[in-house]
């Protein structure tokens, strides 16, 4: 692996999904938090502090973090299908949120908890969207385009998928 930032490749969104890969992503979002606690709840505090590269995070603020940005994709979708007016996603300063005494000291159980409740909301909703629900649109300013709840699904499962491979990187499980 040559760039250790992006151990499954950065994110390419499609243009379009079809059917079969959305219930895919769905399958994914039910089932990954389980993946997340089976290689992170006997970890101990000196491996919760290993990190995939020089200055990247620790395994505690990466679980942290994927808790807290799941939440933020689910409340996208969310105000996404029940707000007309909601054109420009809500964002949050990750870096900011790794580093606040919650990421760096909390134990992990709290955040796989939020994490696991999150995901069975979230691909309970995505399950229930109708085509008019999926076409909606919002804008990733910091990625600079648009995206709708499909393309949203797949950055989502990327986004998790991208983590588990930090996790695997910094327990030595990749190289």
């Amino acid at each position: 692996m040559t760039d250790r930032r992006f151990p499954i490749g950065p994110i390419a969104l499609k243009e379009t999904y079809s059917d079969e890969e959305v219930r895919e992503f769905i399958q994914i979002i039910a089932e990954i938090p389980a993946e997340y606690r089976k290689r992170v709840e006997h970890l101990s505090d000196e491996d919760l502090a290993k990190t995939y590269r020089e200055g990247s995070w620790t395994i505690r603020q990466l679980i942290h973090h994927v808790a807290d940005l799941q939440f933020v994709h689910y409340l996208r979708m969310k105000k996404a299908i029940t707000e007309p007016d909601y054109k420009e996603v809500t964002m949050i300063d990750m870096n900011a949120w790794a580093f606040t005494s919650d990421s760096l000291h909390m134990p992990i159980d709290v955040s796989l908890s939020i994490f696991e409740g999150t995901h069975a909301r979230y691909a309970y909703l995505a399950g229930s969207l109708n085509e008019e629900q999926f076409a909606r649109k919002y804008y990733h300013h910091l990625r600079g385009f648009w995206l709708d709840q499909r393309q949203a699904l797949a950055m989502s499962v990327w986004h998790v998928k991208h983590h588990l491979g930090h996790i695997d990187l910094a327990l030595g499980n990749l190289e």
